[in-house]
């Protein structure tokens, strides 16, 4: 809660970074896309359960997971901006 203002809850398609601030495990920072949060699941305050998918440098996702992380360590990053046109697919002669 930082600045006295509760967190929102991260949403489905956010895109998180997370290093040791939100938890220890992450001495190698990873990119996760946010599946859900998991409510049902009970935690010290401040900390939160997410299921998510772990990115890579290319930002295709390598595995699932189910993260245990303090909310006020995650960094939310910007989502990608769409192509502001659709590329042209360029048909290919095969044989």
């Amino acid at each position: 809660m930082p600045n006295g203002k509760p967190e929102k809850p991260m949403r489905a398609g956010d895109l998180v970074h997370l290093t040791t601030a939100a938890s220890v495990q992450f001495l190698r920072p990873i990119f996760v896309r946010v599946i859900r949060e998991l409510p049902e699941r009970h935690t010290y305050d401040g900390w939160v359960w997410i299921e998510g998918y772990q990115l890579n440098a290319a930002g295709d996702a390598v595995a699932r997971r189910e993260l245990y992380v303090r909310r006020a360590g995650v960094r939310r990053q910007a989502r990608p901006v769409a192509p502001s046109r659709p590329r042209r697919r360029v048909p290919v002669r095969v044989g």
